[in-house]
């Protein structure tokens, strides 16, 4: 993390707190985790505004199919693929980045 922080005492249940116990920088584990949530709110509000409303149903249907491709992908075949994507993200941030 970089630029001003907060510091933060929160209270987490115990599987959350063993989970957080296993990473060597808890804090940014969270913050990660909390930007997820961020973004995935900031799509749901823009498809919405976009008269595209995001229901149950449908966010029923895509966990049930990304269980699915869970079950089906062998451990590697899955791992590879977040990879390669992580690295299309880390060149796509640097090109911005260089662009601006």
């Amino acid at each position: 993390m970089t630029g001003a922080v907060r510091k933060l005492s929160i209270s987490v249940p115990p599987d959350v707190a063993e989970r957080l116990e296993r990473e060597p920088n808890a804090s940014a584990f969270l913050v990660d985790a909390a930007r997820a949530l961020m973004r995935r709110e900031a799509l749901d509000a823009e498809l919405a505004h976009q008269g595209i409303p995001v229901a149950e149903e449908g966010v029923a249907r895509a966990r049930a199919a990304r269980a699915a491709v869970d079950v089906a992908w062998p451990a590697e075949r899955y791992e590879a693929t977040r990879e390669r994507v992580r690295h299309a993200d880390d060149e796509d941030h640097a090109g911005r980045v260089s662009a601006a």
